[in-house]
């Protein structure tokens, strides 16, 4: 059968994806564009007409939320909280967090660090989202505080794939003292899993390109 197809930018929310498949063995097509693609790759936009990475190609379909490509990724494996599960709708409400709640902001201050040019880069808005995640960042923290490796369930879930890049992120942006000290602790395991480390190696070898 052919492999899904995941067109991804390196380190970006599409990590998220890239991580997932590393974590379960799943078989995928690397596709790595530079960043951001409607810049860069104007080809993109036949595959996804939002020209935002993660795509994710499987059977026809196209995906491009990166909480739901994890659940499809992970469906099956231990990595999936089961409706059966006492926390089950905690890890959904982690899922859904972790986009609508924490990387927003670090979008924001990827807009006006990254991808602005020069003149219009506003270092006060850098400043007032980089507080507007700390604050949302604390949800992380109240959850780690009762000592808790990780996030539910008593393993290493998607929650934490999905949360943890986006504490990931927040390090890459120089908001990494926003974090608690439980936080910062999880993170590094989380960053130190081998399938985190090979998804970080695999976007910088010589993926198939676009």
């Amino acid at each position: 059968m052919t492999p899904p197809i995941l067109y991804h930018c390196p380190d970006a929310r599409s990590l998220r994806c890239l991580w997932a498949v590393e974590e379960v063995g799943a078989d995928v097509d690397l596709r790595v564009l530079p960043f951001p693609p409607r810049a860069f790759a104007p080809e993109y936009r036949a595959v996804n007409p939002l020209m935002t990475v993660p795509g994710w190609v499987e059977g026809g379909r196209l995906m491009t939320e990166s909480a739901a490509i994890c659940e499809r990724i992970v469906e099956g494996s231990a990595l999936e909280v089961r409706r059966d599960e006492p926390d089950y709708w905690d890890y959904r409400n982690w899922l859904h967090r972790s986009d609508a709640t924490l990387t927003f902001p670090l979008a924001i201050m990827i807009r006006y660090t990254r991808v602005e040019p020069a003149e219009r880069r506003l270092a006060q808005a850098v400043d007032d989202y980089k507080a507007f995640f700390g604050g949302r960042a604390k949800s992380i923290e109240a959850a780690l505080a009762d000592g808790r490796e990780w996030l539910v369930a008593g393993r290493f879930t998607a929650a934490d794939i999905v949360i943890g890049y986006a504490a990931f992120l927040a390090t890459t942006l120089g908001a990494a003292d926003v974090l608690g000290e439980a936080t910062t602790d999880w993170l590094h395991r989380c960053t130190a899993r081998p399938a985190f480390l090979r998804a970080r190696e695999r976007q910088r070898s010589d993926a198939p390109q676009l």
